[in-house]
């Protein structure tokens, strides 16, 4: 049995992970349910994922999703030397290995995360010398104008079910000029097996099927949510948030990357782009 026919027995989540008693199905999800699936979702999983995938991540480290681009390298957020002394955001912080970056620019960053799980690494990792908010995203409890930047990498913005309200929520809590930094899963890749060898590099799926993924229990409850959009989608909602898109980057694989992480691989990253950057300022 391979890893698809594993995802649709619910051995396997979305990222390729382990998971039991979940099966694998396409429905709707609307916020509450998303947001209540990732909370549960990211408590029970978070040491697994950090044990896996802390080492590529790095403990100070930004990197923007699975095929390595560095903020060091890509300064989407504005060079480096910009950073010093500016308030930032990070949703979805996970561990606040970013924030942890951002703070050795010179930034005074907050990590956010929905997962009080995730943000006790952060804790483990650097005993608290970065503030830690476990908030959802939809709903960000700071006042209107209280950061200069704000980012995600993969946090937040694939698993709720209306975008467009985080981002108003991002908006508003920018100060005018600042600028949102957010990745995802690139869109294209919704339409090919998550899988990293050859069977991942055939169409499967309509790209233009925005019905959830979702693992659920065996009462039907989701314990798991990951929504799709379009590229065209994205830029729509970027700008019903109020934001203007400057720059869209989908990083190449990089030759010294070997390794593999779920559906992503050398193979398939030098053949399709696996992951999406929207680099936004507030209009």
């Amino acid at each position: 049995m391979n890893q698809e026919d594993d995802i649709a027995e619910g051995v396997y989540d979305a990222e390729g992970d382990a998971y039991d008693d979940a099966a694998a199905t396409r429905r709707d999800a609307d916020d509450a349910e998303s947001s209540s699936a990732s909370r549960g979702w990211w408590d029970r999983n978070a040491d697994e994922y950090q044990s896996e995938h802390g080492g590529f991540l790095g403990d100070d480290r930004f990197v923007w999703g699975p095929e390595g681009l560095d903020e060091a390298d890509a300064a989407l957020l504005g060079p480096a030397s910009s950073l010093k002394g500016l308030a930032v955001l990070e949703i979805g912080a996970g561990a606040a290995q970013c924030s942890r970056w951002l703070a050795a620019q010179g930034a005074r960053p907050v990590a956010l995360d929905l997962s009080h799980r995730q943000l006790q690494h952060s804790l483990r990792i650097d005993g608290g010398a970065v503030p830690l908010v476990e908030a959802d995203a939809g709903a960000l409890p700071f006042r209107d104008g209280s950061f200069d930047l704000a980012c995600s990498a993969y946090g937040a913005v694939p698993f709720v079910a209306d975008p467009v309200r985080v981002f108003r929520e991002v908006h508003r809590v920018l100060r005018p000029g600042g600028r949102w930094v957010f990745s995802v899963t690139h869109p294209i890749r919704w339409a090919f097996p998550d899988e990293p060898g050859p069977e991942g590099l055939s169409v499967s799926a309509s790209y233009f099927d925005r019905t959830p993924y979702v693992e659920q229990d065996e009462q039907g409850r989701a314990v798991y949510v990951e929504h799709h959009r379009t590229l065209g989608d994205r830029v729509r909602e970027v700008t019903a948030g109020g934001f203007r898109l400057v720059d869209l980057v989908e990083p190449e694989w990089p030759a010294w990357n070997t390794q593999e992480w779920g559906g992503w691989s050398p193979l398939r990253g030098n053949l399709i782009p696996g992951t999406a950057v929207f680099v936004c300022e507030k209009a």
